[in-house]
């Protein structure tokens, strides 16, 4: 590899922030870097990968988890409260490399360039929601890394089917754009709307089914978003140990604001919240609606149940 035997070329790098931390041995070669490298070599047809390492040691590589899903279902608060922890670098906007055929033409070289700089004991991690229902995306991670630990985050569907209306409605007002009642999407002839698009993401199992012809169900950790907006805390340690990292996030880095409604991070001693597009609150539905759909999950729900082997407290 050129690039790779050009290293002290390399110390000349685009200007760009980088992990604050003391500088490493770059001629060590760590097995996360070597097992990038053999991807590289699989992967590429033309094996023209260049890496971009900074002088401190950190580099640009590909993402030894992600996080998968599902839309709305408290995805950007697993991202930045999982940020927490000193292991993690993590890339700040949803990718879409998988998903979008544009970006997916790029190649690999591309994707790697959209991740964080990061240092040899640092797991990498990109987050983009709409992966787990897009049906190519399964396949096209497996080819990249067999191995790959999968991060999944869900929701009650039906909670997260006012989230998702929720979600495109505000986008729209933003835009002074009118748009339906939710009502018009979740009623059709009189009867539940099953074509609307954010009742499909919400039917786990049959996306589930797809993530499981290419992975293990111990490569796919399910975080339940329900319990990480009421206590973040269990649910966070629970994905350190899903990831093998050292025990370093604690309940003191999580604070309730009561003036927001959800709980907000502290770190080092400085205290941020999401955004303020979170936790929005959901239309005013009609009692009748509200339960008609949660009738219709609960056959899917109960299938989910049995393909994870777990039960999570949906209505």
């Amino acid at each position: 590899m050129a690039a790779f035997l050009l290293g002290a070329v390399l110390l000349i790098v685009q200007p760009q922030i980088v992990p604050s931390r003391p500088a490493v041995n770059s001629n060590a070669e760590t097995s996360s870097q070597s097992v990038q490298r053999e991807l590289l070599k699989k992967t590429s047809q033309k094996n023209d990968f260049k890496e971009n390492i900074h002088s401190n040691g950190s580099c640009q590589q590909l993402p030894q988890t992600i996080i998968i899903g599902v839309r709305k279902g408290g995805t950007r608060a697993l991202l930045e409260m999982l940020s927490l922890h000193p292991d993690i670098a993590a890339a700040e906007s949803e990718v879409h490399f998988f998903d979008w055929e544009d970006h997916y033409r790029n190649g690999l070289q591309w994707y790697i360039n959209q991740m964080p700089f990061s240092y040899p004991h640092q797991i990498t991690v990109e987050k983009t929601p709409a992966y787990f229902t897009s049906p190519k995306v399964p396949e096209r991670v497996y080819n990249m890394n067999q191995s790959m630990r999968l991060l999944l985050i869900l929701r009650d569907p039906s909670e997260r089917v006012l989230s998702d209306y929720t979600q495109v409605f505000y986008n729209h007002m933003q835009k002074h754009k009118p748009y339906p009642s939710i009502e018009q999407f979740l009623i059709k002839n009189g009867e539940l709307n099953v074509d609307y698009k954010a009742i499909n993401r919400s039917l786990y199992y049959i996306h589930m089914q797809n993530w499981l012809k290419y992975f293990p169900l111990d490569h796919i950790h399910i975080v339940d978003g329900d319990k990480l907006i009421k206590d973040p805390f269990p649910e966070i340690e629970k994905v350190e140990r899903f990831l093998k990292l050292s025990p370093q996030i604690n309940a003191s880095n999580f604070y309730f604001n009561k003036t927001k409604g959800f709980y907000c991070l502290r770190d080092s001693g400085r205290e941020r919240c999401l955004h303020e597009s979170k936790g929005r609150a959901h239309p005013q539905v009609d009692t009748r609606l509200l339960e008609k759909l949660q009738e219709y999950f609960h056959e899917p729900n109960k299938k989910f149940f049995e393909l994870v082997g777990r039960t999570f407290d949906w209505h």
